[in-house]
This record gives structure tokens, C-alpha cells and sequence, in this order.
């Protein structure tokens, strides 16, 4: 498959690679707009997009009336939010109702009226509905009785090829007959969890990461283990390397591509050295690789499946955040746990929807998703530049927020006398919605932290219900 790379992705690849091998040193000047426009011989529009590409990476920064300048990691890690520590002991609950807490905010999110920051999936009207729904009547009618009857245990057959199809994109030599589809990538997940673990067990995950990777391993009677986290390159691997050497692991759930909520994205080598220590110990990694295809910068970042030789990955995917959040179409490539886990589908999850699945399949069967793509990643590039800079305008001196590199999510972290889900609770008769960090931890940790979803197309009511969000901030830091 050929893979069509857009000019000022070139563009923006060609300066990264400069940047990220420190050619360029913290400070120095890039070259204007029209000048390199006229030493590339590309257009002046070009190597706008590409600096805003850059911009987005947090490899540059635009200074005003001056141009754009280089920036070092460290200078990133003195804007984003602290790295977190939290305490190396594995955690079997947490000391917040998380059930009430996050019951009040869905009802929230699904009011027509309220600004859903909280909710981490795309607008509707960033999605291809009319083409969907086109490929689904067109499902429908080349479907046996109209797709009515039961699905391959192990999923759709065409849906399975097109997934492996896709998979080209970063490198992947997969096989439909390696695939099993599943409900969303949640349940991809859980099914992972009940394959390779008991009760009891231990699972290593990022902090902050998402509750609803918390719940469904405390579902199951097993144990969290909080690894230190960056939020620009992941988790600390020496850490989890002394507690794989001490048994203290059995599996590990991680979010190597852009984390919710931090938008961290592991480098290549840290994957690499990730995947041996799996293979040293013999331990599988369940990854939850659900935004890699939303990347802000020229190519897709490859999963730790990608060097993954002993088939101790277990891949999970969806198509719930990048085309039919209400679908819960998804898949897990599971390496030597293959007939495990599809015994275990079969006994406990069941046959999975064909019509769905076949829809799904004829959209990407037709060249379409690829597109979609390259359009959904230029919005939210542009979305996350303009809400943290709308963050930066209207929140207190000194918040700190992420950068991610691709995604849905910002992490925000405020000053340390602001509690938020008190923040919360404020913010509610503006029928605005945030979620507060404590919920992406069972550790009483990240009480003056928020996530943002930028999945919202940015307009004057965004901006507004961000400005109320820092005059509530300002209130309760004067207090």
C-alpha cells in the first residue's frame, strides 16, 4: 500500500528530525515562513501548516511579530503538567466514590444543552455520517438475510481483513486469522484481562489513567499498580523493570500512544526496550492503542505490537473515538493468546454484531477512512492549539498543561489550592462539564487537576465556557 504523505507533513518531518536530534539548539531561530518557503520551493501555506504541525509537536513555539524558535524537552517539561509519583504499592480501591461522582458527570454529557468538556469522544459533526450510513445500507442489502443471523465467533470476516489492511500504516504484518473483533476497545480489554490474569493479581497501568481501565480491573478482583509517569514520554520503565525483578506484576495494561488522559506518546526506543522486558519475564502487556491514528504529527507512531516477536503483546483497537463512537466496534490482535482468549469470548462475551462490524468494514473497504482521517487530525491539530491557547489566555499564571502529540485529551493542572471537583460542582448551573482528576487515579492524588476533551470544533461558545472555567478557577484561588 502506498501512503500519501501531504507536502507540509515532508515539510514538518524534515524540521522534526532536525529538532528531535538537537541540530538545533534551545533558542535558535528557524528560518521564516517565506524563506524556507523559496529554499524548498514549496508554498508559503506549506510551511505554515508545517510550523503549525511543529507547533503542535511542542518542538516550536511562535514569538509574536518575531517568528518561530526551537524548544528543548526542557524547556516542554517547565509548561506541562508535573510528572507524577505515586506510591509504589499496588491498590485494590479507591478512597472516592468514583461510581457517583462519574454517574453525575455522564448524565451531564448527555444533555443537549451542556458543554461536554468532560466527554473525550469527537463532535457528530466531525464524523462521516452520511458516508456511514451509506455503507451500512449497502451492508445490509449484501449480507445474508439482511445481517440478521449470528457473526464468526472470531468477527466479520471482511472487517477482519481491513483491519490488518490498516495496519500497514505502522508496519504491521498482521493477518486477519490473527484478529478477533470485539465490543469497542473496552471489551477488548476486559477479555485480555480475563485471558491473562486471576483474582488477585497485580496489573501495571499509567497515572493518571483512564477510570474506566481502573473499573474494569477491580471488576475482575485484581490489583493497580500506578507506575511514575511522564507526560510527555510515558512511564518510567526502571520502576516497572524493579517490580517485574521483585514478581510483583503479572500483566500490564498501558496506553504507549497518546495516554488518556496525559496525551503522552513512548518513544520508539522506549517500546523497544518495553516489549524485551516482557520477553525477559515472561509477562503479557494488554495495549490499548485507540488514538494512534489520531497523530498531529507526518506518520503514525508504531504500537508496542510492532516489535513484538514472542507474541506477549496483546493489540487492542476501536473505531469508537475516530469514526462510530456508538457502534463499539473493536478488535485485539492477541499474539500466543489467541485461542485462550477466543475460548473465553465464546463462554462469556458471545458472538459479536455482524451488521455493525460489516458496516464498518465496506466504509474502510472503499478508501474512505483514510481520508476521514487526514481531515478529523487536521481539526483536532488545530482545536488543541487554539484551546490551550485559550487555557493560557483565561487560566491563572502558572497552569500547566500537556502537550499532546495526538488524541482527544489535555491535562490540566492548576493551582494546588483549587480542588476540582469542588470545580466541578461549580461549574454545573453554567451547564459546563470538566472531569476532575481524582478520578484517573484510586490514590488520593491529582486533586487540583482537570481533563479537557478538545473533541469539541473550537467556536465563541468553547471559548466561553472556557473563560468561565478560569474565572471559577480565579475565584477559588483568591479565596
Amino acid at each position: 500500500m502506498v501512503v500519501f504523505i501531504p507536502k507540509y507533513q515532508q515539510v514538518a518531518r524534515q524540521l522534526g528530525d532536525k529538532l528531535r536530534l538537537g541540530l538545533l539548539a534551545e533558542g535558535d531561530k528557524l528560518p521564516s515562513v517565506r524563506t524556507l518557503s523559496q529554499e524548498l520551493g514549496v508554498s508559503i501555506n506549506t510551511v505554515q501548516q508545517a510550523y503549525y504541525y511543529l507547533e503542535a509537536e511542542g518542538l516550536v513555539e511562535a514569538r509574536p511579530q518575531s517568528g518561530y524558535y526551537a524548544r528543548t524537552q526542557g524547556q516542554r517539561q517547565q509548561r506541562v503538567p508535573r510528572r507524577s509519583a505515586p506510591q509504589a504499592l499496588p491498590q485494590q480501591g479507591s478512597p472516592l466514590d468514583l461510581e457517583s461522582i462519574l454517574l453525575r458527570l455522564m448524565r451531564q454529557q448527555r444533555e443537549a444543552d451542556w458543554l461536554p468538556f468532560s466527554m473525550s469522544v469527537p463532535a457528530p459533526s466531525l464524523l462521516p455520517i452520511p458516508k456511514l450510513t451509506r455503507a451500512f445500507q449497502q451492508a445490509q442489502r449484501n449480507m445474508p438475510h439482511a445481517g440478521i443471523g449470528y457473526e464468526l465467533m472470531e468477527g466479520n470476516a471482511a472487517l477482519r481483513r481491513q483491519i490488518a489492511r490498516h495496519a500497514l500504516f505502522w508496519g504491521g504484518q498482521l493477518t486477519d486469522e490473527e484478529i478477533i473483533t470485539t465490543e469497542g476497545c473496552t471489551g477488548a480489554m476486559t477479555l485480555c484481562l480475563k485471558t491473562v490474569t486471576q483474582p488477585g493479581d497485580t496489573v501495571a497501568v499509567e497515572s493518571p489513567i483512564y477510570f474506566g481501565i481502573l473499573q474494569s480491573i477491580l471488576s475482575l478482583g485484581l490489583n493497580v499498580l500506578e507506575l511514575p509517569t511522564d507526560p510527555l514520554t510515558g512511564i518510567d520503565l526502571d520502576v516497572l523493570e524493579t517490580h517485574m525483578q521483585a514478581g510483583q506484576v503479572q500483566a500490564c495494561l498501558l496506553v504507549p500512544n497518546f495516554s488518556n488522559p496525559l496525551g503522552s506518546c513512548m518513544p520508539d526506543a522506549h517500546k523497544q526496550r518495553l516489549v524485551r522486558l516482557l520477553e525477559r519475564h515472561q509477562l503479557p502487556l494488554i495495549e490499548d492503542d485507540l488514538y494512534g491514528d489520531l497523530h498531529f504529527s507526518a506518520y503514525r507512531p508504531r504500537p508496542c505490537k510492532a516489535y513484538d516477536e514472542q507474541g506477549w503483546v496483546l493489540w487492542c483497537g476501536s473505531f469508537s473515538k475516530t469514526l462510530a463512537p456508538g457502534y463499539r466496534v473493536g478488535w485485539v490482535a492477541p499474539g500466543r493468546y489467541y485461542h485462550a482468549l477466543l475460548q473465553i469470548k465464546r463462554y462469556q462475551a458471545g458472538f459479536s454484531p455482524g451488521i455493525t462490524q460489516q458496516g464498518i468494514a465496506t466504509f474502510l473497504a472503499n478508501d474512505r477512512y483514510e481520508l476521514h482521517l487526514r481531515r478529523l487530525r487536521r481539526t483536532l491539530t488545530s482545536n488543541c492549539q487554539r484551546y490551550q491557547l485559550a487555557i493560557r489566555t483565561y487560566f491563572p499564571k502558572g497552569t500547566r498543561i500537556s502537550e499532546p502529540q495526538g488524541g482527544f485529551t489535555l491535562w490540566v493542572e492548576v493551582d494546588p489550592a483549587v480542588d476540582t471537583i469542588a470545580l466541578a460542582d461549580k461549574l454545573a448551573p453554567f451547564q459546563i462539564s470538566i472531569m476532575p482528576g481524582q478520578l484517573f487515579s484510586l490514590q488520593p492524588q491529582y486533586t487540583n487537576c482537570m481533563r479537557l476533551s478538545y473533541g469539541l470544533p473550537f467556536n465563541e461558545r468553547v471559548e466561553w465556557g472556557l473563560r468561565q472555567i478560569g474565572h471559577c478557577i480565579h475565584q477559588q484561588v483568591a479565596r
